[in-house]
């Protein structure tokens, strides 16, 4: 995959901390995929086993009601609860243009994690960080 491919994954908080080289060997078992206009791309309540990075274009998130409450665009992503639980989709994500974006599957991800079990554990500091930020109270 391509160097803007590389620079997209750096700027995803998930890999925050990650070396080149590491990142390089997510991108050796990511994929790339196109969706049209209007394409569902996931569904909420639906199980979940990838995660995605927008690299061109546009897409909305909506709630069950089909109420759009966020957009998303290049270097966004979405589906990083699926990539490490393979639980549900927590939201739906429909295509408003044409959308280029970098998938991630949770079967040849995990796999590579096995191989590189220090990927793992930057990841897993970063989203305890991250974590602890989210719980921490207000003013505190």
């Amino acid at each position: 995959m391509s160097r803007r491919g590389l620079d997209v994954l750096a700027a995803v908080p998930l890999f925050a901390g990650l070396p080149k080289r590491s990142l390089r060997k997510i991108l050796d078992v990511a994929e790339e995929a196109r969706f049209m206009e209007g394409a569902r791309i996931v569904k909420q309540g639906e199980r979940g086993d990838s995660f995605f990075v927008i690299l061109a274009g546009e897409a909305k998130v909506e709630n069950a009601k089909g109420r759009t409450i966020g957009h998303l665009f290049p270097g966004d992503f979405f589906g990083e609860i699926s990539l490490l639980d393979g639980g549900p989709r927590s939201a739906t994500v429909v295509a408003v243009t044409p959308l280029a974006t970098i998938i991630l599957e949770r079967g040849p991800f995990n796999r590579m994690l096995e191989q590189d079990a220090g990927i793992g554990a930057t990841m897993l500091k970063e989203l305890a960080i991250r974590l602890r930020r989210a719980e921490r109270p207000i003013g505190g």
